[in-house]
């Protein structure tokens, strides 16, 4: 279900790998555009497994088949996209001339961005330099990670659970399938390619030595960074380790910091890229690293260093199910440094083992979600898996003011030995949130940054729980089980209405049941409009959970 039956079942065997990478780019590309501003505005329309979109600044119309048609737009899309004048149509406005093609003509990746360009400069009346180049340098990033990643893991630790949970981290190879340009990475490629996850890479952590008196920070970090074999710090330091190509991009500014060097165990890094795993520790350490990775330039806040372990702290006086874990981030370390030095802040994160039972293992959802997901019984796999995760994520909200981010890089899955998902991990607390109108009072030490109305939460647990994690597992399965998306809605559906009630019919969920279309992130127009991840757009999808109670 994840590595190399992921890109296998994205590129056939004997398709090139630049025209794999091209196709799948341009994919991704017309799935942003057709969710967040075609289909809102009435520009978009199926038949006969064909979607078509109008571009209207420029009279042209857009068509690609679809090798599934996704009640939430979901599509997943097949063979070449082709443009042709739009026969009923006049384009209008500055945009119109230079984008002109002939009748019914295939377009690669980079005449899509063109033409993707051209049209958003018409609507928004915004032009973006970056824009075309981003999407590209994703698509010769994705050419170069499928030609040079191994076939295997060069470094098994030979436990299967722990390997099998390492591979599903690194196996996203192809990104978020929902972003322009899913593999930029801000930097050249030769910068970046040893610390690469989809490359399978493994690698040592470098570490500072810092004055006892410049170090800033929480929790129990000494005992909790003991097992990753750390160097002997000087007399009157403290240890701080740092991604090494942090260091590389960011060198100490001030001398009293001093370099020890890559030392201690192997490390792997994650689908997020700056957070590493130690299997030989089980430990995670959430580093800074000053490089823009989809929308967001990826350091640690010092709010989110010490929000981390106030939340840890929160959160363990909030009840969860049994078949519920959470990974807690206990400690942290930064220097107490203004400017440059203030860019090595690391949290650490518990492991996965003390949540494996024998003959378990765990994986990434967002892994599961990759490519086409077979089971002997997928109705009754996703009913475990909807009935575990579902009731959580709005019992947390809606009983105890608890916004988790259950997007699909952010829940880890126990199965048990036959495949069956039997518990949830829920990890990252950078994006958890409290909903204001649902505490008695604000928690100690949380930072107000954490802090949410309830308007905010409604919308930001709609997109991360339907529209981001169950719209693209159900895919993953209709892909593995054709023709069974319908029903596995209608299963969420019922999981929804089962908490509903249990809750006491909270007004927040009535939208949900009654057909009200879910807000999705547009993260198309973030890049389009170069504007913080903070303050994203969000667009309406269908719900795909019916209407009327």
């Amino acid at each position: 279900m994840t590595g190399r039956t992921a890109e296998a079942a994205t590129r056939p065997a004997d398709q090139p790998v630049e025209q794999a990478a091209d196709l799948a780019a341009a994919h991704t590309l017309l799935s942003c555009y057709l969710r967040e501003i075609a289909a809102p505005a009435g520009e978009a329309a199926t038949a006969g497994g064909v979607v078509q979109i109008r571009l209207r600044h420029l009279g042209l119309t857009l068509s690609c088949r679809l090798a599934r048609v996704s009640p939430i737009l979901a599509h997943r899309y097949d063979g070449p996209i082709r443009c042709r004048p739009t026969a009923d149509t006049t384009a209008r406005g500055p945009a119109a001339g230079p984008a002109t093609a002939p009748a019914d003509t295939p377009v690669d990746g980079a005449q899509l961005a063109r033409l993707l360009a051209a049209e958003l400069t018409g609507r928004t009346g915004l032009t973006n330099d970056e824009f075309v180049e981003q999407v590209l340098g994703s698509r010769d990033a994705l050419a170069m990670l499928l030609r040079q990643r191994p076939s295997d893991d060069p470094a098994p630790t030979g436990d299967r659970a722990v390997d099998t949970y390492v591979d599903s981290e690194q196996s996203l190879v192809y990104g978020h399938p929902h972003h322009p340009s899913p593999k930029w990475r801000s930097g050249d490629p030769g910068s970046w390619r040893r610390y690469a996850p989809e490359l399978r890479s493994t690698f040592r952590l470098s570490w500072l030595a810092v004055p006892a008196e410049l170090v800033a920070g929480d929790g129990p970090f000494d005992e909790l960074i003991a097992p990753l074999d750390p160097p002997a710090a000087p007399a009157g330091h403290r240890l701080l380790p740092v991604h090494p190509w942090q260091l590389s991009l960011v060198p100490p500014a001030d001398p009293r910091l001093r370099r020890l060097g890559p030392a201690g165990v192997p490390v792997r890094p994650t689908a997020s890229v700056r957070t590493l795993y130690a299997p030989a520790a089980d430990l995670f350490l959430k580093t800074s690293l000053h490089v823009r990775i989809t929308n967001c330039l990826r350091k640690n806040a010092r709010y989110e260093l010490t929000g981390a372990v106030a939340l840890t702290r929160f959160l363990a006086t909030v009840p969860l199910p049994a078949q519920i874990g959470l990974l807690a981030e206990p400690g942290y370390r930064s220097v107490d440094l203004p400017g440059p030095d203030e860019a090595y802040g690391t949290i650490l994160r518990t492991g996965v083992r003390e949540h494996l039972r024998p003959g378990e293992t765990v994986v990434l959802a967002a892994a599961l979600a990759a490519a086409p997901l077979t089971v002997p019984d997928p109705f009754d796999w996703w009913r475990a898996y909807v009935d575990l995760l579902v009731p959580t994520v709005l019992r947390l909200w809606l009983r105890h003011g608890v916004v988790h981010e259950a997007h699909l890089q952010n829940v880890l899955v126990v199965l048990d030995p036959g495949g069956r998902p039997v518990r949830l991990l829920l990890r990252d607390l950078e994006g958890l949130k409290l909903d204001t109108g649902r505490l008695s009072g604000w928690p100690d030490r949380v930072p107000r940054q954490a802090a949410y109305t309830t308007a905010q939460a409604a919308r930001r647990v709609t997109y991360c729980l339907f529209v981001n994690h169950l719209a693209g597992l159900a895919g993953a399965l209709a892909d593995g089980h054709p023709g069974t998306e319908a029903r596995l809605w209608l299963d969420v559906r019922q999981a929804v209405e089962a908490t509903y009630g249990q809750l006491g019919e909270p007004a927040e969920l009535t939208p949900l049941l009654d057909g009200t279309p879910l807000a999705t992130k547009a993260n198309l127009l973030v890049r389009w409009h170069r504007a913080p991840d903070q303050r994203a757009p969000y667009v309406a999808v269908p719900n795909p959970l019916g209407g009327g109670r």
